[in-house]
């Protein structure tokens, strides 16, 4: 299958030094994150991330608290490798360290890992920082957090609906997305705004709920990494985000 390359492509350089304003404007390209485990029951962790890329994902995080820092670090690497050679975006969620250690464009916290200003200091501007929102509030601050001294790169609005990747966390439904989309719309208008995604449960069935709401990006996990052709289901859902658009 030919898939066209992600508009992110051309903004990701294949070298270690990786500024921080040029992770930045890959993410105002990018509609398609994808959050994958280690695959171990799988594996086949390098041939997914490397399909998953050919059918445009334009972000692929590792998350899995599974597996321990060496493991991390050596499918980081070939993480790099696909990245690179795709011209993607890949990133490390909650790790500072792993994240230095690795050269990641990207690291992602929760609203309960490490805080904004001490993953600035510790990764030295080398990475563009995303945050979890789960309500209104935390939307309000990731938006000022945005536009201050620590300069978030990009946020999250979710979990739209319940999901297995995060037990125990309530799902906090469309409305956050339309609170997002108004928010981050007026702080577009006054300094040009901070791209944000949608995430928790979105798949082929319900992304056209989820750009109506007001989203244009969006983070998937289960839609890409249950599918028995990633690079088709990946290609599909960039589709399914076309032909929702007003």
């Amino acid at each position: 299958m030919n898939v066209s390359p992600s508009p992110a492509a051309s903004h990701v350089p294949g070298t270690d030094a990786f500024i921080n304003a040029e992770g930045s404007a890959g993410l105002q390209a990018a509609r398609l994150y994808l959050c994958t485990d280690a695959r171990r029951d799988r594996g086949d962790f390098e041939q997914f991330v490397d399909a998953a890329f050919a059918g445009g994902v334009d972000i692929i995080q590792l998350r899995d608290k599974s597996i321990e820092a060496a493991e991390e670090l050596e499918l980081l690497a070939l993480l790099k490798e696909a990245a690179v050679r795709h011209g993607r975006l890949w990133a490390v969620n909650d790790r500072a360290d792993i994240a230095v250690l690795s050269g990641a464009p990207v690291f992602h916290i929760g609203q309960k890992d490490l805080p904004l200003n001490a993953a600035r200091t510790l990764l030295n501007g080398n990475a563009a920082i995303g945050l979890s929102s789960h309500s209104p509030e935390q939307v309000d601050a990731a938006l000022a957090a945005a536009a201050g001294p620590a300069a978030l790169d990009y946020f999250c609005v979710g979990p739209l609906w319940a999901t297995p990747t995060k037990p125990g966390r309530a799902a906090v439904g469309l409305d956050l997305v339309k609170y997002a989309a108004a928010a981050a719309g007026r702080q577009e208008e006054s300094d040009g705004g901070v791209p944000w995604f949608a995430i928790g449960g979105i798949d082929h069935g319900n992304v056209e709920q989820v750009v109506e709401a007001g989203a244009s990006r969006i983070v998937v996990v289960r839609a890409i990494t249950e599918a028995d052709e990633p690079a088709a289901a990946a290609a599909s859902l960039l589709a399914a985000l076309d032909a929702a658009r007003p």
